[in-house]
């Protein structure tokens, strides 16, 4: 058992790490709603851009003249896996979640036997991959110096990826990354960007003429289109990590508060015990003379 020194130390550690969680919570819900902010901010533009190149390509028979961005390479052997992830830990589930769901969707492909390529954007998401893909991991883009997501960065990511698309070195590229709902959820979600996913028009939705044609303006809109949805997945990675932290901060300390209350009461009990075994041969000796 320990002794009462143990204990009081016990405590008193638990206490101190109990002064961490709080305040990481709190700078967790500082940084919040900022993020927050920004993500829901970037998410009619990138809606109403996919509703753009749904009406443009509605108009476009898939042919040789037809952007490459749209039409692919006519082949899906080789495919690159984004994994946005975050730079730091101490946030729950938030980086292993999306690492699962990019893992399986590489170890499926693998199965098949395509070829995978992995871009890693974000440290944490690098470390849990390149335990079992590390060979298929071509680069890693940092973001530890950025404090604050910019449309820039998304474009420096979106240039490599399209640099490596026009040199051949992919198919199909997919983008993983965690879609922010609230403080408790966020949903791991992977995104065909090239080729790029067309849906449908609607019957209600407004057919426009454009001008210059429909395939000269696409092929000025889709490296945008791969810009702009990056940008938006690390605006959503970014609400969704402070999110995740604040959860698991809270819940961090919580538990603290638990372990402390628990080690409380052990002490208390150990130090009446040994206050009533004194006693008790206090009164003894006594008894004894």
């Amino acid at each position: 058992m320990p002794s009462l020194k143990d204990l009081r130390n016990r405590i008193a550690s638990v206490k101190a790490t109990q002064k961490i969680t709080k305040a990481m919570q709190m700078v967790a819900a500082a940084k919040l709603r900022r993020a927050q902010m920004a993500a829901e901010a970037a998410r009619p533009f990138a809606e109403r851009m996919s509703t753009v190149m749904t009406n443009l390509s509605s108009g476009v028979t898939i042919g040789p003249e037809t952007p490459r961005l749209l039409a692919g390479t006519g082949s899906d052997t080789t495919h690159l896996l984004i994994v946005c992830t975050a730079e730091r830990g101490l946030c729950g589930a938030f980086n292993s979640s999306i690492s699962r769901l990019a893992r399986e969707h590489a170890t499926r492909l693998m199965g098949e036997g395509r070829t995978v390529k992995i871009l890693c954007v974000g440290k944490k998401g690098y470390d849990i991959l390149r335990r079992q893909f590390e060979r298929q991991i071509i680069e890693l883009v940092d973001l530890r110096a950025v404090k604050q997501i910019g449309f820039g960065d998304g474009d420096m990511i979106a240039a490599k990826v399209l640099r490596l698309f026009e040199e051949g070195g992919f198919d199909v590229a997919t983008l993983f990354y965690s879609r922010f709902r609230s403080v408790i959820q966020q949903v791991p979600t992977a995104q065909q960007l090239i080729p790029a996913e067309i849906g449908t028009v609607a019957p209600g939705d407004a057919i426009y003429d454009y001008e210059p044609d429909e395939g000269e303006i696409l092929a000025n809109l889709l490296p945008r289109n791969v810009a702009v949805q990056i940008f938006r997945a690390l605006l959503e990675n970014a609400a969704s990590e402070q999110g995740a932290r604040m959860s698991a901060m809270d819940n961090a300390t919580r538990n603290a508060g638990d372990m402390i209350r628990k080690q409380t009461q052990i002490y208390n009990r150990s130090r009446q015990a040994i206050i009533t075994k004194e006693l008790i041969e206090i009164i003894s000796g006594a008894e004894a003379l």
